[in-house]
């Protein structure tokens, strides 16, 4: 449940990693084994929950979820899939 097999993508998935500092966008999948499915919702990443990268650094990134803010390392960032949020008009 929740995992890359069980969702469709659509052309503006992308990684976490790959999302730009500030953008908001919503976890659609996580692309990993069971290891790292727990590790996620562990860490309060969830299926459907909004996320944004507030620090994106050599190693890693830190994400803000919730209210709180993780840091990821880039290989766990890279097995969560986003959806960006449309921008809003002015």
């Amino acid at each position: 449940m929740g995992t890359l097999g069980d969702m469709a993508t659509s052309a503006a998935t992308r990684s976490l990693d790959e999302l730009p500092p500030g953008q908001r966008a919503r976890i659609i999948a996580i692309d990993g084994g069971r290891r790292v499915t727990r590790r996620c919702l562990a860490l309060g990443l969830r299926v459907g929950s909004s996320v944004s990268v507030t620090q994106d650094r050599r190693g890693g990134l830190v994400v803000a979820s919730g209210g709180g803010r993780i840091a990821l390392g880039r290989g766990m960032a890279a097995k969560v899939l986003v959806e960006p949020f449309e921008a809003s008009g002015p």
